[in-house]
């Protein structure tokens, strides 16, 4: 099945831009407002010069058929011809992420009563965590447009796949993080680059900080800031994923972790462009997001039925999700809407038991992200919001050893015996 997507640039196109060598970005055609429409030549923006609004990569799709996406790698460059990223991006040093277990989950399926379970287990990826997706995007951006710093703010995933990603390309990395991160994503980020600096606040003032050296300093490529259009499209492979791991069909109901709120917005662009390119048919899907009770603006707006968010300060054991102004939660509102989903959030102790949860069901053992998504699909299912009879699938976006300190202490030993088979028989397992 195929079909062509064509998207009118007002710009000029990609290899007539300054500086950028020819199919630099692929298919993508200009960078387009969010809000009004307005569009600007692809390079390192990420504001409308219009409104101010967000920016996100514009495309003119060629045909493509699921073969030519078949015979591709085992990892996201398969969609190459969907991202902007050049054709020969294989070529170029990278952790080559993507194309993670779809993992069919009885188990947990029967725990919550659901017919149909799956989970997308993002945690084997190199780094562990979704976040290597996105930014082999963006370190694609990255060497296109010259720079010679690959930087982030992170909550702790971004930074490690960002320190590696540089050490694999021989790009100097500088990564930036809440100096009370848990001490395993710290670690994980300094194994990789020398130059990890903690700040002393949370995401927003790292973020904030960000932002201050991306306006001033030359050359340098913030993921999430002055390159975040093409880091973000990344994000969209989960989607293509799915769909594809399913027999190219979308499922009924997916249940997503929001932080800034990007991946779900991408995992539904994803969803909507293989129903545009002929690759999947055109069926209803509900989309559902997972926030943290200490970190919940977008689940308090959706219970509001309002669409202003209002900035809260994060206090949650999930602190991969901890951003208090995520800049994708109007955006997580509109889908959530649109499809019949919802946002909800769960308390620090249903999250340590959705991640207790999850491992004892399925053998996965999720950071706090994936275990604020599982503990928010039980309480989906017990409120009535999501449908056990239809077919759901819950994204795992990171492995548990990077949050340890989240469960050290809720779990343990079942029994301490002196090395006697009558002091075994005494414990009654």
């Amino acid at each position: 099945m195929s079909a062509v997507v064509t998207e009118e640039a007002t710009s000029t196109a990609t290899s007539s831009a300054s500086g950028l060598r020819e199919g630099a970005f692929g298919h993508a055609t200009a960078l387009s407002c969010r809000e009004c429409g307005h569009r600007v030549d692809l390079g390192p923006f990420y504001a409308c010069p219009e409104c101010f609004g967000p920016l996100e990569i514009a495309y003119d799709f060629p045909a493509v058929t699921r073969e030519e996406i078949e015979a591709g790698p085992r990892n996201i460059w398969r969609y190459k011809a969907l991202l902007p990223v050049p054709n020969d991006i294989e070529t170029s040093p990278n952790t080559e992420p993507g194309f993670t277990r779809l993992l069919e989950a009885d188990n947990l399926a029967r725990e919550l009563g659901i017919a149909k379970l799956w989970v997308k287990d993002d945690s084997t990826n190199p780094t562990n965590s979704f976040k290597d997706r996105v930014v082999a995007c963006a370190l694609s951006a990255a060497r296109e447009l010259g720079s010679t710093v690959f930087a982030c703010p992170s909550t702790g995933n971004l930074a490690n796949a960002v320190a590696a990603a540089g050490a694999r390309a021989g790009i100097k990395t500088v990564v930036f993080i809440p100096s009370n991160l848990e001490q395993p994503k710290q670690v994980n980020s300094a194994i990789f680059t020398e130059n990890l600096v903690a700040v002393d606040g949370n995401y927003d003032d790292v973020n904030k900080l960000a932002s201050e050296i991306a306006g001033e300093e030359e050359g340098w490529a913030f993921v999430n800031v002055n390159v975040r259009p093409y880091y973000a499209e990344g994000s969209k492979t989960l989607g293509y994923e799915i769909a594809e791991q399913l027999g190219w069909r979308l499922p009924d109901q997916v249940v997503i972790p929001v932080a800034s709120g990007s991946q779900l917005t991408k995992v539904d662009k994803a969803f909507q462009e293989l129903i545009k390119l002929g690759l999947v048919e055109d069926k209803p899907y509900r989309i559902f997001g997972a926030q943290a009770e200490g970190c919940g603006p977008v689940a308090t707006a959706f219970k509001a039925g309002t669409d202003a968010i209002r900035p809260v300060k994060p206090d949650t054991i999930a602190k991969s999700l901890a951003i208090g102004n995520p800049a994708d939660g109007i955006y997580v509102l509109d889908i959530a809407r649109r499809t019949g989903g919802a946002i909800e959030e769960v308390n620090d102790d249903e999250i340590r038991a959705g991640i207790v949860l999850l491992a004892r069901t399925e053998g996965i053992f999720t950071e706090t992200a994936g275990g604020t998504t599982t503990a928010v699909t039980k309480k989906l299912v017990e409120t009535g919001q999501l449908d056990p009879e239809l077919e759901t699938v819950i994204i795992n976006t990171g492995h548990g050893l990077k949050t340890l300190d989240a469960v050290s202490g809720h779990v343990s030993a079942a029994a301490t015996i002196a090395p006697t088979y009558s002091a075994f028989k005494a414990t009654g397992l």
